[in-house]
């Protein structure tokens, strides 16, 4: 594999693995404000109506910032009933090709994620709940997530084509 090829997989790796890491730990941020909730309102009587948008912007983050993180692992849903028999080049032929799908998938997503934030900060688009704050900032954290799972796709073809040359990465 070229050098550059191979560097492209150890930044990207590196970058998705150390991000996924410290999204890993967001979920105790998702159970503490969860928690408040709950607390505040059975001891105060006052419910916190922040707080559900608060924790479905943090799974929000959580799953498209962890993603490319979980593609790396191999942590993905697949079909497991032929794969685990099947030899390792079967296995990476298998995998680009679906890779390649999955990229144009991420492709037509982020085109419409990116369509979406730019609608977000022309109108300066609000939540309708009571709380109402600014959308742009979880729309642009869902574009970054989806870059990155594209970035890690990407990577994931390179180690197929690399495991289809016989070689090592």
């Amino acid at each position: 594999m070229p050098r550059i090829a191979k560097s492209y997989v150890r930044i990207v790796d590196g970058f998705n693995y150390f991000v996924g890491r410290i999204m890993m730990y967001s979920i105790f941020f998702l159970i503490a404000v969860l928690m408040y909730s709950i607390i505040a309102k059975q001891a105060f009587l006052i419910p916190p109506f922040w707080t559900l948008e608060v924790a479905q912007f943090t799974l929000v983050a959580y799953y498209l910032l962890g993603g490319a993180y979980s593609i790396q692992l191999g942590a993905n849903v697949r079909m497991d009933l032929f794969y685990s028999q099947w030899s390792d080049r079967k296995k990476a032929w298998v995998d680009s090709i679906t890779v390649l799908l999955l990229m144009f998938y991420l492709g037509v997503m982020l085109f419409g994620g990116i369509e979406s934030l730019l609608y977000s900060i022309k109108y300066n688009q609000h939540s309708a709940s009571m709380w109402r704050p600014q959308i742009w900032p979880i729309k642009a954290i869902m574009c970054v997530g989806i870059f990155m799972m594209l970035l890690q796709a990407i990577s994931e073809l390179i180690k197929d084509i690399a495991t289809l040359r016989g070689e090592q990465l």
